[in-house]
């Protein structure tokens, strides 16, 4: 963890621990449920980070993971958990920062304090912007992330080539914003070009198809942005088939196995790792401390990234970012 979210974690734990049997017998009082945003390493690991949290402090959680992205999935999955009757707070990863404001906000009505992870509602400021009711949102500097993609992609290329957005879902407000920090990126580097963005729907398959189709009209295209785990996989796997591994650059955001077997195969140029197991177990401490009577905690928390690329891969203080799923 970052030098800033070890220090944040220790307050947590200063304000829940009066005593530590105060804290276990406060959180012996409430159940979490955890509703990510489908079925991939990324949420695998932030449910490691969950489990791991709640296992130290004596809570059940109860786990619904969506086997396809979008609303119109994890709306009756949320609707099922909110049904049980016996959950006092959710953690959960809205798959659209509009559509799942009401849903949440039912979830909210009936009793469930609500800390969103990885994805936000509205724009994800709880304090000044459209939606206020969550009690955090704790995740990546999205935006951020995409510049770090653009930056890696013009050092590698000279500041010059075609370079093309595989994305998933529109309307997924980490993806958005790492595409829009990822053309903006691209605002300081005048010699590289945007020929295109398709949106696969977090499907591998279909990201495959769009960019062979992109490398067959774009011969000369330099670069691809993979946005998530799918869009990453499917982009390196065509580049892969077209025969152009190493001349085609991808850089993959998240540090999945595929990724960076590619990047050791000279496929992907950089992996963008974010920290989903801090993402998750820091908010099975909020939501500790939430019930605890804590006040103070920050609605925004980001949990930075680590950088992976050839050379330092293999680097254990690097290498420990790696997605590592059961």
């Amino acid at each position: 963890m970052s030098k800033k979210l070890v220090l944040l974690l220790v307050m947590l734990l200063v304000a829940l621990c009066v005593s530590p049997f105060a804290a276990s017998a406060q959180a012996a009082k409430i159940k979490i449920g955890f509703l990510p945003g489908v079925v991939d390493p990324f949420y695998q690991v932030m449910q490691l980070g969950v489990e791991k949290a709640a296992a130290e402090l004596g809570i059940d959680v109860v786990t619904q993971v969506p086997d396809s992205w979008g609303p119109t999935v994890q709306t009756p999955i949320l609707q099922a958990m909110v049904a049980r009757g016996d959950l006092n707070y959710l953690i959960t990863a809205p798959t659209d920062k509009d559509q799942m404001v009401a849903p949440l906000q039912a979830a909210l009505d009936a009793g469930i304090k609500i800390i969103t992870v990885d994805t936000f509602l509205g724009d994800g400021d709880y304090v000044n912007g459209p939606v206020k009711f969550p009690i955090s949102y704790i995740g990546s500097d999205n935006v951020e992330g995409g510049r770090i993609a653009a930056k890696a992609l013009a050092d590698v290329l000279g500041g010059k080539g075609k370079v093309y957005i595989q994305n998933t879902n529109v309307g997924a407000s980490t993806t958005e914003q790492r595409s829009q920090g990822f053309q903006d990126g691209l605002k300081d580097f005048p010699g590289m070009t945007l020929v295109g963005q398709d949106y696969n729907l977090d499907d591998a398959n279909t990201s495959a198809t769009q960019t062979t189709a992109k490398l067959q009209a774009v011969p000369d295209l330099a670069g691809i942005f993979g946005v998530n785990v799918f869009s990453a996989e499917g982009a390196g796997n065509a580049v892969v088939s077209a025969g152009l591994g190493g001349k085609v650059q991808v850089v993959a955001f998240d540090a999945t196995k595929d990724a960076i077997e590619k990047l050791k195969a000279g496929v992907v140029t950089l992996v963008i790792a974010q920290k989903p197991f801090d993402m998750g177990f820091l908010a099975v401490e909020f939501a500790v401390a939430d019930s605890d009577g804590v006040t103070s905690l920050p609605p925004r928390v980001t949990t930075g990234y680590a950088i992976i690329n050839a050379q330092n891969v293999d680097d254990p203080a690097v290498a420990r970012f790696i997605y590592q799923t059961p």
